[in-house]
């Protein structure tokens, strides 16, 4: 039985997207693919497939290897240069080598697969040649992500002293800039009876852009946001819980698995009107520009009336389009096509 050797090392830094969708995929594939692959994990002997999900350099000096052995090799790509530039805070040279680095890795494989296909473009600019690139959308298990009882819900908002009858925004995500944390902290202010609620650290600490600027906000919100830190993942369905939606203003993203987190529990969605979301969201969710959108368009969802159900169900819908089994199918007929 062929072996997919999954490497990655996104298990090192916590509460970043990347992780949650190295365990997402490689579970999928483990229960779903196991009468047809078995799944290695950082194994130094290649497999059939070495499935690169982060971009180390000891995963790129095992390239040459994989390929002696005669292994196909692929890499996942979460993140260019264009997603890094508002993250992290690194010297211009630094920064270049860095760029250099991402893509040379990505050139380096045999395939490629993206999260989202706006990508796919993304890439040929940097000269990959999109004949092997492969658009395949993450997703996330129900097993994990689901709504809760009433009863649950009730004490899960004592627990984290939100009001039975708050409208509560959720926001998730890395503390950086590129999150549009600084618009997400002015629509608080704009709606001071609403609570605002932001699961993330400085997953990268100093390195993050916006740094100390946001390190003042986590340290002094205004009095209805409040900072969880880094959530562990096993944490993060009773957050959704308690939520009545989900608003991340980021200024540019791949395919955030916390909005498929969101929309598995029916939550409605808002987000920055970007160019990448309507390939992969379609008409589902909520979307605007500017501070004045956010706040209009959050009043509209407050009383939880006819409005809030459509955008419910616009959120459930595109839930289903990402189901575990179609996304599994694609991953099958990915993997089986290495071996044509």
């Amino acid at each position: 039985m062929p072996v997919i050797n999954m490497l990655s090392s996104a298990h090192k830094v916590k509460g970043q997207g990347v992780l949650s969708a190295y365990i997402e995929q490689v579970k999928l594939v483990e229960t779903g693919l196991a009468d047809t692959y078995r799944v290695k994990k950082n194994r130094w002997l290649p497999g059939a497939i070495n499935h690169y999900h982060t971009i180390d350099f000891k995963f790129y000096l095992s390239l040459l290897s994989a390929k002696i052995f005669g292994a196909t090799t692929v890499a996942y790509v979460h993140f260019v240069p264009e997603t890094i530039e508002e993250s992290l805070k690194l010297p211009p040279v630094i920064k270049k080598l860095f760029y250099a680095y991402m893509i040379r890795f990505y050139k380096s494989v045999d395939r490629i697969v993206v999260v989202n296909p706006y990508f796919i473009d993304v890439l040929k600019k940097y000269g990959i040649d999109d004949r092997k690139v492969t658009y395949i959308p993450n997703f996330v298990s129900e097993e994990r992500f689901y709504r809760y009882s009433g009863e649950q819900i009730a004490a899960l908002k004592i627990k984290h002293a939100v009001p039975d009858k708050a409208f509560v925004v959720l926001g998730v995500g890395q503390v950086q800039t590129r999150k549009g944390i600084l618009d997400f902290i002015e629509v608080a202010k704009r709606l001071p009876h609403i609570r605002f609620i932001w699961a993330g650290g400085f997953s990268f600490g100093a390195l993050t852009d916006g740094y100390k600027e946001l390190k003042k906000i986590v340290e002094q919100p205004p009095g209805n946001v409040t900072f969880t830190g880094i959530i562990g993942r096993d944490e993060m369905n009773d957050l959704y819980n308690i939520s009545d939606m989900m608003f991340l203003p980021s200024f540019s993203e791949l395919f955030p698995m916390s909005i498929l987190e969101a929309l598995a529990l029916r939550i409605p969605v808002l987000l920055r009107d970007l160019d990448l979301y309507p390939a992969i969201l379609f008409d589902c969710y909520l979307k605007g520009g500017t501070i004045e959108d956010y706040v209009r368009m959050i009043e509209s969802l407050q009383d939880k009336g006819e409005v809030y159900e459509t955008w419910s169900d616009n959120a459930w819908h595109c839930h289903e389009y990402y189901s575990e089994q179609r996304v599994l199918g694609l991953w099958k007929q990915f993997y089986d096509s290495m071996g044509s």
